[in-house]
C-alpha cells in the first residue's frame, strides 16, 4: 500500500505516518518544511509542499493508493484555510490518479442530541471554535463537492490524547460516541489505527465516520 499523506509532522499526522509505515505502507509525506520531519525510513519518501498549491505535490502523489490530510490552522492562525485545502485536494488528487482520500476531521461537528452538535454546548471552549467551525465547513465541503474522490471524514471522540496503541475502538456515524462512564475519548496512536483500518476494508466511503472508545 502506498499512501501520500499530508501534515505528517503533526502531532496526528506523525502518529498515522508510525503506524503506516508500521503496516508496511510506502509513505510520500507532503510537508512545506521537510526539516521539522526528523523521521528516517526506507519506505519513506519525503516532499517539500504545500497543500495549497497542488503544483508543488501532483507529481510527487502519482501512484498513491490513497492521500491522508491531517490538517490543522492552528500554525499558521487561518481557519478559513481548512475547508479551502479541501477543497484544492478534491480538485486536485484526480489529476494525479489519487481516487481516496483520508481527512483527520474535527468532534465538533457530531451531534450529541437531534440537530445540537458537541460546539453548540455553552461549556464548549471558545479558544476551539475557531478551529471546529472550520473543520464543520470542511465537512459540508466534503458532502457539497461533486468530485471524483471518494472521501472518507473521520472524527474523533470529544477527546484525542496521547495513549497507548490498543487497536480496540468503536465506529460511529454523526452521533458523538460516549463510553459507559459518559465519556467520549479515544488515544491518538488507536484513531491512527482506525483510520488506516478504514483504507484496508475499503469502507465508510464517501461519508463522515466517527472513531472512540
Amino acid at each position: 500500500m502506498k499512501i501520500a499523506l499530508f501534515g505528517a509532522t503533526g502531532h496526528i499526522g506523525h502518529a498515522i505516518l508510525d503506524e503506516a509505515l508500521e503496516r508496511g505502507y510506502e509513505v510520500i509525506a507532503v510537508v512545506r518544511d521537510p526539516a521539522r520531519l526528523t523521521t528516517q525510513h526506507a519506505r519513506l519518501s519525503v516532499v517539500s509542499g504545500d497543500v495549497a498549491k497542488p503544483e508543488s505535490w501532483l507529481d510527487a502523489v502519482r501512484g498513491a493508493d490513497a492521500a491522508v490530510a491531517s490538517i490543522s490552522a492552528r500554525r499558521d492562525g487561518n481557519p478559513d484555510a481548512v475547508p479551502a485545502n479541501a477543497a484544492t485536494l478534491l480538485d486536485n488528487l484526480p489529476r494525479a490518479g489519487v481516487k481516496r482520500l483520508f481527512w483527520v476531521g474535527g468532534a465538533g461537528s457530531l451531534e450529541t442530541a437531534p440537530g445540537v452538535r458537541v460546539i453548540d454546548d455553552p461549556h464548549f471552549p471558545e479558544a476551539w471554535k475557531p478551529e471546529a467551525t472550520s473543520q464543520s465547513k470542511a465537512l459540508d465541503v466534503f458532502r457539497a463537492r461533486k468530485a471524483d474522490v471518494e472521501w472518507t471524514y473521520i472524527s474523533p471522540a470529544a477527546l484525542i490524547e496521547d495513549g497507548a496503541r490498543t487497536g480496540k475502538y468503536r465506529v460511529g456515524g454523526d452521533q458523538l460516541l460516549v463510553d459507559a462512564h459518559g465519556q467520549s475519548r479515544i488515544s491518538v496512536p488507536d484513531y491512527a489505527v482506525a483510520l488506516l483500518d478504514r483504507l484496508e476494508k475499503r469502507d465508510a466511503r464517501s461519508q463522515r465516520i466517527t472513531v472512540a472508545y
